[in-house]
């Protein structure tokens, strides 16, 4: 009872903070207030009316508190998800919150493990390096004297996003029950998502078993570095990892360092992990970044990561070859390849609109040239989200990882030729079994074609599919031997019919005037002029039949259609 009542103060809170950010209308059309009550209702900033949706969501989100803001950051890695002015808005929103008591730092790992803190630490620092949401992280010392990282999970965070989610869960299917849905997700759906990946990010294991296997993928690469998460130190809500000495790549001093360098070891990593690994980091923002000494490259955070079979890694290579070949043809298939529309996509009108953003960007490039990710990528996936055409996770996830690295790199060493980069991993994917020295851009757009003509025909049963699905299935047939055929049936049967006819006539005419006085020779007058008529009539019908090839310009059939009507 007393959790249902928090449950509808909490549900009230965010209706009123909703009104306040100027979504009045869409809670009043739930008929959500039937139930809280209007009496706190309250009224819109005066602001709203000057400030996008876009921006209202995001502020919204940063006043209901750190579920809803670890919200709004989840969904600023999936590009899929929103549109490209809500993921702009979203990456702006920060989770910096004030620190747990120590007492209660120390409570939470003294029961993570089932001992105390002394038996466990050497040191650890009372003042946080950084304070968010979900953790916090101190500086410590093991009992053998090594300086590491210790992220402990907010004492009660998992019971509060728990209670969160459930009434976001309300919410969803209210709005999806007066909402007319014009995306890919439906509010329930999205709910779903970020579900499932704040719950991954609460276990702090996963991230244990992330970076062990970063570790061990990137072997041999002694520019990288990644923080050694400390064996019998890490539970689901306490991460011990080893200390990286370094500063944020946002905060050095560019004319201290190799800028090229730096750019080029970036994208060589982002390279590395999507297409030999198949394993990438889901979120390398700058703050994430560590320069060390000798210009060496530290990653932090890896919570979220990505995985990318070699089918995507081939898929993935093939779209960036067609972007840059300017062959919308390829991108739309390969774009409708990967994903999983909820309705019959009309792929001439995607393909137009997608040539309609190559001509946009690529205009002033030349073939096999620079291709500017953060202006192309969040089109294309625009277009996806209008044609409700659903990405895979991976690849929107992709997509924003992209991004990052992309504005970094062009911070760092704006000449660095990103295109150029990925040629020789895109060689070894799709070129490496075949002979393709000497292929010419011409040549390079046949065989990216007949890569994909092998998979179009799933792609084109899935579309029938969803057209008997939807009962929108139509077959026609059209060829002249076909055509012939039923015309010449058409015309056997009208024949046929007249046939009967003149014999009903001719007999009925004899039958019916055989007892009349008009005779010449003994043949009834009258019943020789209908078989006369009746003859006469056949043979005209007959020999328009036979010259025109055609039955549908018999009017008598017609006219017998329209008659049944």
């Amino acid at each position: 009872m007393f959790q249902a009542f928090k449950d509808l103060n909490r549900l009230r809170e965010i209706a009123v903070l909703a009104v306040r950010h100027g979504f009045g209308e869409m809670l009043d059309r739930t008929r959500l207030w039937e139930i809280l009550g209007r009496r706190e209702k309250g009224e819109a900033r005066p602001e709203t009316s000057r400030e996008t949706t876009a921006r209202r969501f995001r502020l919204l989100l940063s006043d209901l508190g750190p579920t809803f803001i670890k919200l709004g950051q989840v969904l600023s890695t999936r590009p899929d998800l929103l549109p490209a002015e809500y993921i702009q808005e979203l990456s702006l929103l920060q989770d910096a919150v004030p620190p747990e008591p120590m007492d209660h730092v120390v409570r939470e790992v003294e029961q993570s493990f089932g001992k105390p803190l002394a038996e466990l630490y050497g040191s650890i620092e009372e003042k946080p390096l950084a304070s968010a949401s979900i953790a916090q992280v101190h500086r410590a010392r093991t009992l053998t004297g090594e300086e590491v990282v210790v992220k402990v999970q907010r004492p009660g965070i998992a019971g509060r996003i728990r209670a969160d989610l459930d009434l976001l869960y309300y919410a969803a299917r209210l709005l999806e029950a007066v909402v007319e849905e014009t995306g890919v997700y439906t509010p329930v759906g999205i709910i779903e998502e970020f579900d499932a990946a704040i719950h991954e990010e609460l276990d702090f294991l996963n991230e244990a078993r992330n970076i062990r296997e970063f570790l061990r993928l990137n072997q041999g690469r002694d520019w990288l570095a990644f923080p050694q998460a400390v064996d019998g130190l890490c539970s689901k809500t306490v991460l011990t990892m080893e200390f990286l000495k370094g500063e944020n790549i946002r905060a050095i001093d560019l004319a201290k360092h190799d800028r090229k360098k730096l750019a080029e070891r970036i994208l060589e990593t982002a390279f590395r992990q999507l297409f030999e690994d198949g394993f990438f980091h889901g979120d390398p923002h700058p703050g994430n970044i560590l320069v060390l000494e000798g210009d060496r490259l530290g990653v932090l955070d890896l919570g979220v990561v990505g995985r990318v079979s070699k089918q995507m890694q081939e898929n993935l290579v093939m779209l960036v070859l067609a972007v840059a070949l300017k062959d919308a043809d390829t991108v739309a298939r390969l774009i409708y390849r990967v994903a999983t529309p909820d309705k019959r996509t009309n792929l001439n009108a995607f393909k137009q609109d997608i040539q309609g953003v190559l001509d946009a960007y690529m205009v002033k490039k030349p073939i096999l040239g620079e291709i500017e990710v953060k202006t192309i990528v969040p089109e294309l996936l625009n277009l996806a989200l209008r044609y409700h055409v659903k990405i895979p996770k991976e690849y929107a996830l992709l997509s924003r990882a992209l991004l990052l690295v992309e504005g970094m790199v062009r911070w760092l060493y704006p000449e660095l030729n990103i295109g150029q980069a990925v040629v020789p991993y895109a060689k070894e994917l799709m070129f490496g079994r075949y002979e393709t020295s000497g292929l010419s851009t011409l040549g390079m757009k046949a065989f990216l074609r007949f890569q994909t003509f092998a998979t179009d025909v799933p792609m084109q049963l899935s579309q029938v599919l969803l057209d008997l699905e939807g009962g929108k299935f139509k077959v026609n047939v059209g060829s002249e031997d076909l055509a012939r055929i039923a015309s010449n049936l058409k015309s056997l049967g009208m024949i046929t019919f007249l046939g009967f006819l003149a014999c009903g006539l001719t007999i009925g005419a004899f039958v019916s005037f055989s007892k009349l006085d008009f005779a010449f020779h003994g043949v009834p007058v009258l019943g020789g002029l209908a078989v006369l008529l009746v003859g006469f009539l056949f043979g005209v019908v007959a020999t328009w039949t036979a010259a025109s090839g055609r039955v549908k310009k018999l009017s008598l059939a017609r006219w017998l259609k329209r008659k049944k009507r």
